[in-house]
């Protein structure tokens, strides 16, 4: 996928460092809610995953981030998965996916320079409320595929190489079950098309709890599977490596990465949801500050 950028390379990255500059000397921590920059053009290419989008968080963060920066946010949603390919192939400035062992393999590759965490949530299973395979009192998440399979219930997976579809088939394998037949079926697509499929078919998914709260009305699938600590669902926010493309300008990548980790950006993320789904959507955890990440220590502000 080539991106197509408003206005010349060179003229962008000139703005972003003028930008930067003047961000140098008016901290970002206090421009939200402060005027733009006044004259300064250019924007940012991120490649995400669709939860952020289907959730609309970044609808809600790409004001913010104009108004404080001057910059303005053009997010390309296509799972975890398909934004790593983009970044690799230097297709966009920055990511913000959650897709962790992927992740690593992207890190030790060299194609990013800084992975930072952003946020969590945690994935659930969810299903019709008659729930045909009896997965509501499962032990845990493994003990769920397993009914899932041995009942032949319809599952509706992403089979999008997204972060979701990562942890669905590492769920598959540590249950010892490699799906397939006609009660399997692959969407190929993002999380809230998957989500309408399994609610037509009064079937099962697994999915990011923020998506799900955002569509649940509409849906008629329950909450089934929960709590488990390897439903875990931890974002990262990735520089993408300017050596992966000449088209990247790491100083509007970098500038959206402060922005996501600033104080005020992690409580505007916190409070995201509340008003209308009564919870959170995302828990902010800039640079693990909550310790949800065993055996990692909080990185220390640069």
């Amino acid at each position: 996928m080539n991106v197509k950028r408003g206005q010349p390379r060179m003229s962008r990255r000139l703005a972003t460092a003028l930008l930067l500059m003047l961000v140098a000397l008016h901290p970002l921590s206090g421009a939200l809610g402060q005027e733009a920059t006044p004259g300064v053009i250019g924007d940012v290419i991120l490649a995400t995953t669709t939860s952020t989008a289907d959730t609309g968080l970044l609808d809600a963060l790409a004001p913010v981030f104009l108004e404080a920066t001057g910059l303005t946010l053009k997010p390309i949603a296509v799972g975890s998965g398909a934004a790593l390919e983009m970044g690799q192939r230097g297709e966009a400035d920055v990511l913000l996916v959650h897709s962790p062992a992927a992740e690593e393999e992207y890190m030790a590759g060299g194609f990013g320079t800084e992975r930072r965490t952003v946020m969590y949530n945690d994935f659930v299973i969810v299903g019709p409320g008659d729930d045909p395979a009896g997965i509501a009192d499962a032990t845990d998440a493994n003990d769920a595929m397993t009914r899932i399979a041995n009942a032949q219930a319809t599952f509706v997976s992403r089979g999008d190489d997204s972060g979701t579809h990562a942890l669905e088939r590492r769920l598959w394998e540590a249950a010892g079950i490699a799906p397939a037949g006609d009660w399997y079926i692959e969407s190929g697509s993002g999380m809230g098309d998957t989500l309408n499929i399994a609610a037509e078919r009064g079937g099962y998914t697994l999915t990011d709890r923020g998506t799900y709260l955002s569509l649940q009305d509409r849906l008629g699938l329950e909450v089934l599977v929960e709590s488990d600590p390897s439903l875990l669902n931890v974002y990262h926010v990735i520089l993408v490596n300017p050596e992966n493309g000449r088209d990247i300008d790491e100083a509007a990548g970098r500038a959206f990465l402060e922005f996501l980790l600033l104080p005020e950006t992690q409580e505007f993320i916190g409070a995201f949801g509340v008003d209308e789904f009564g919870e959170p959507l995302f828990t902010p955890c800039a640079d693990n500050s909550c310790g949800v990440l065993a055996g990692a220590t909080p990185t220390p502000e640069a």
